[in-house]
């Protein structure tokens, strides 16, 4: 007489919990989702891609420090690079430091000077 219907919902309405309850997760799932594909693994290529480009410095290739010092890579240890700003101006930097590494020698696709150069053999 005491009992009501109430009581005997509780138990089918436990069943369906665990189901509403991983429909509510999914939209927390998605969003990791979209973060991952669109942050997070995009800047773990690019550190791997300037990790490469930082390991591959050797003498005689233009660099760019993070502080935006260019010069000429001079000697290459494995953690230093020995730096030529200028004439008889000479710095250590550490590897990790180089925001760009340039080879020497190769010329970009749309120097005006490479240009010249490749009309003048014609």
């Amino acid at each position: 007489m005491f009992a009501t219907p109430a009581y005997a919902q509780t138990a089918g309405a436990a069943a369906a919990g665990g189901t509403a309850a991983l429909i509510g997760f999914l939209p927390y799932l998605a969003i990791f989702g979209i973060f991952y594909f669109l942050i997070i693994r995009p800047q773990q290529q690019r550190a791997k891609q300037h990790r490469t480009m930082v390991e591959g410095v050797k003498k005689g290739d233009d660099v760019i420090t993070g502080g935006g010092i260019l010069g000429k890579a001079v000697r290459v240890t494995d953690t230093e690079v020995e730096i030529e700003a200028g004439p008889g101006v000479k710095f250590r930097v550490l590897k990790s430091t180089l925001a760009d590494v340039k080879v020497r020698g190769l010329a970009a696709a749309n120097d005006s000077a490479a240009a010249s150069v490749s009309l003048n053999k014609e």
